[in-house]
């Protein structure tokens, strides 16, 4: 009887250090003002800046339609396939070079531009050497969806393409099936695309202060990476309940156990 309750207090530390406090559950807490205070957000967004491997989709508009087909340019050997594969067929994907090929036009770089800035460069090009002002050439640049991917302890894993100018981290991950009671959202890592090549940051998403992070929106071929937290690991459970029902079926198998032996 002494060495059961001495289990049994053995287990209660146990309990309370395996179980995944609150705070560590909850998005968007505000952690410094008081908790009847509204806090004023400012949300922070650069441009984004075109990447090699990136796939754009130009159309050119104006008053001779007729004039312009060549620009706009439809893939009939993809007429059967979904809409990720068309935009592959019909964009145009910057190469190592950081240029994209267009009918007529032939080689621009884009690299390191905007997609406005796009706009304006091909707009030009086609009113120096194909068109005059009275076409009224409207071009429009944009990239064909914005493709990430969600890995570790997250809903559902894999890439994921979403048809938006903008997505933040929840909406990415709320479409990646959410980040589970195990998944620690305190130390999230967005693994992202440079000229120069990857970086890791960390953001933490219980915090409110996540929406100044420059990292809170994320960018075409970001990797959002949730690690597991060590709850999962010691394999107890994620709440009180489960973690106390997990000790004391143990404890009475070691119980059992001991009986047993003792009765041969």
């Amino acid at each position: 009887m002494k060495k059961l309750l001495v289990l049994c207090l053995l287990a209660i530390p146990v309990v309370f250090s395996s179980c995944i406090p609150h705070r560590d559950i909850v998005y968007l807490q505000n952690k410094e003002a008081a908790t009847d205070s509204i806090p004023v957000i400012t949300e922070k967004q650069t441009p984004y800046r075109i990447q090699i491997n990136d796939i754009l989709n130009i159309r050119v508009r104006g008053l001779d339609q007729s004039n312009l087909t060549i620009f706009n340019p439809v893939g009939d050997e993809a007429l059967g396939a979904d809409r990720d594969q068309r935009a592959y067929f019909d964009g145009f994907t910057v190469d190592l070079h950081g240029e994209i090929r267009i009918p007529v036009l032939g080689k621009i770089g884009v690299l390191g531009y905007t997609t406005e800035e796009i706009e304006k460069m091909i707009e030009d090009k086609l009113l120096k050497e194909q068109f005059k002002e009275t076409a009224n050439i409207f071009v429009t640049v944009k990239l064909t969806g914005l493709r990430y991917t969600a890995s570790g302890e997250i809903g559902s894993p894999g890439s994921k393409t979403l048809y938006q100018e903008r997505v933040n981290v929840f909406q990415a991950i709320a479409n990646s099936g959410e980040i589970p009671v195990t998944g620690n959202k305190k130390n999230v890592k967005i693994i992202r695309q440079y000229p120069q090549g990857q970086k890791i940051h960390s953001i933490d998403l219980t915090d409110i202060k996540v929406m100044e992070s420059p990292y809170y929106y994320i960018q075409p071929n970001d990797i959002i990476y949730v690690e597991p937290l060590k709850q999962k690991t010691w394999g107890t459970g994620t709440t009180g309940v489960q973690t106390l029902g997990t000790i004391i079926t143990a404890i009475s198998l070691v119980t059992t156990t001991v009986l047993l032996i003792n009765r041969i």
